[in-house]
C-alpha cells in the first residue's frame, strides 16, 4: 500500500511539473524574437505563393496559423497541446507538415538513447576500476593521477571534449570518422564525449565510498579471518559501495541526456538533440515544445525509477 501511495504521489507531481514545463516553454517561445514565417528557408518555400501577390500571401499565413492554432491565445494553445499530448498525438511540425511529430520523435530518440546508454556503460566500466584503484592506492601517485584526471573530465564541457576527440582520433590519427551515423564506429567518439564527466563522477564516488566502507567493523573482521585483500575489497567493500551508486547514476543519466544536445550537433548525429536545436533555430514551435516535453519526462521518470530501484536494493529504505 505504501508503494502505491508513493507511486501515485510521484506520478501526480510529474504530471504537474510537465504541465508547468510546457506552459513556460510556450510563453518563452512566443517571447523570443522572430518566428517560423520569417525564416529564410520558409521564404524560399513561399516564393511561388508570394509571386501571386500580397493577398495570396496573407491567405497562406491565415491558413498556416489556423492549422497550428497560432491564431488563438497562448493559454488556449497550451490547452490544445496538453490535450493532444495526453493521447500522445502531437500532430505535424512546421518543418515537416506531412509527418506526425511522434513518428519523428520515436526514431530520433532511439538514436540519442543509444549514445547515452553506451556512454553510461562506459562510465561504469572505466569509472569503477579507477575508483577502486585510487582507493587502494590512497595518497599515492596513482591516486593523485586518477583523481586529477577525473577532475579534468568533470570541469571540461562535453562539447569541448568532443572537439578534442575529433582532433585527436580523426585529424591526427585518422582512425575514426568526424561525423555521421549508421555504423558502430560512429558511436565511439560521441559515447566518449558524453561519458567523460560521468566516468569522473563514478570514479570519485567509488573511491570515497570504498574508503569509508574499509573503515567499517565487518571489513576489519574479514581481514582478521585471513581473507585475501582482493576478496575483501570486491566481495564486501565494492559490493556495498555499488548500491548507493545507483542514486548517482540516475542524475548522471539525466545529465548525459541533456549533454547529447550539443554533442549531437558536434558530430552531426540525427538524434533528438539535433532535432531540438534545429527546431529552436527555425522557431518550429510544435517540435520544440514536444522535444522539451520528452526530455523533461525522460529525466523525471528516470529519477523515479532510480528511487524505486534503490528501495529494492536496500531494504532499509522506505518509500514514502
Amino acid at each position: 500500500m505504501n508503494f502505491l501511495k508513493f507511486l501515485s504521489k510521484r506520478l501526480a507531481s510529474i504530471v504537474i511539473a510537465l504541465v508547468a514545463v510546457v506552459t513556460i516553454t510556450f510563453y518563452l517561445m512566443h517571447a523570443a524574437p522572430g518566428n517560423f514565417m520569417e525564416m529564410e528557408q520558409v521564404r524560399e518555400a513561399k516564393a511561388a505563393v508570394d509571386s501571386k501577390g500580397r493577398a495570396a500571401q496573407q491567405q497562406y499565413e491565415r491558413e498556416f496559423k489556423k492549422r497550428y492554432a497560432l491564431d488563438k491565445p497562448i493559454y488556449m494553445q497550451v490547452g490544445i497541446f496538453l490535450k493532444n499530448a495526453a493521447m500522445f498525438k502531437f500532430g505535424p511540425s512546421f518543418g515537416n507538415p506531412n509527418v506526425a511529430i511522434e513518428t519523428l520523435i520515436a526514431s530520433k530518440f532511439a538514436i540519442t538513447l543509444q549514445i547515452v546508454t553506451i556512454g553510461l556503460l562506459l562510465a561504469l566500466l572505466v569509472g569503477v576500476p579507477m575508483g577502486v584503484i585510487a582507493a587502494l592506492k590512497k595518497n599515492t601517485v596513482a591516486d593523485y593521477s586518477l583523481m586529477g584526471l577525473s577532475l579534468v573530465g568533470q570541469v571540461i564541457p562535453s562539447f569541448v571534449i568532443a572537439v578534442g576527440l575529433i582532433v585527436l582520433f580523426s585529424v591526427v590519427w585518422g582512425v575514426l570518422p568526424t561525423s555521421g551515423w549508421g555504423m558502430c564506429k560512429h558511436l565511439i567518439l560521441p559515447a566518449l564525449a558524453i561519458g567523460a564527466a560521468p566516468i569522473a563522477t563514478v570514479a570519485r564516488f567509488i573511491r570515497s565510498s570504498i574508503l569509508e566502507t574499509l573503515e567499517q567493523d565487518y571489513i576489519r573482521t574479514a581481514y582478521s579471518k585471513g581473507l585475501p585483500e582482493a576478496t575483501v575489497v570486491i566481495t564486501h567493500a565494492l559490493r556495498n559501495s555499488l548500491i548507493p551508486l545507483v542514486t548517482v547514476m540516475g542524475p548522471q543519466f539525466s545529465f548525459m541526456l541533456l549533454g547529447s544536445v550539443l554533442v549531437e550537433q558536434v558530430f552531426r548525429i540525427p538524434g533528438l538533440g539535433s532535432m531540438f536545436v534545429s527546431a529552436a533555430q527555425m522557431r518550429d514551435y510544435p517540435m520544440l515544445v514536444t522535444s522539451t516535453l520528452i526530455f523533461a519526462a525522460a529525466i523525471m521518470f528516470i529519477n523515479l525509477a532510480v528511487d524505486m530501484l534503490y528501495a529494492v536494493l536496500d531494504p532499509r529504505i522506505k518509500l514514502e
